[in-house]
């Protein structure tokens, strides 16, 4: 994950949500635990995130601590 790319989420989220129209964002690469929560606050509500997953011991867990992250971000 570049963390540059938060600030074109953020100038992405703020162009979608201007145009009125109910359009997904996501984002794909780099996407873990410990950024998934800054990456949902600066605006993408679509994550891809295969290796933090599958390269982990316990999936659900880590798809419990990613959905975590995000409600803390986001509400």
């Amino acid at each position: 994950f570049i963390p540059e790319a938060l600030t074109k989420l953020r100038e992405a989220r703020k162009l979608i949500d201007a145009s009125g129209r109910d359009i997904r964002l996501e984002i794909d690469g780099g996407v873990k635990v410990d950024n998934i929560g800054e990456i949902a606050a600066a605006g993408a509500d679509t994550f891809v995130a295969g290796s933090a997953i599958f390269g982990a011991d316990d999936y659900k867990t880590t798809i419990d601590a990613m959905r975590a992250e995000i409600a803390k971000a986001v509400g």
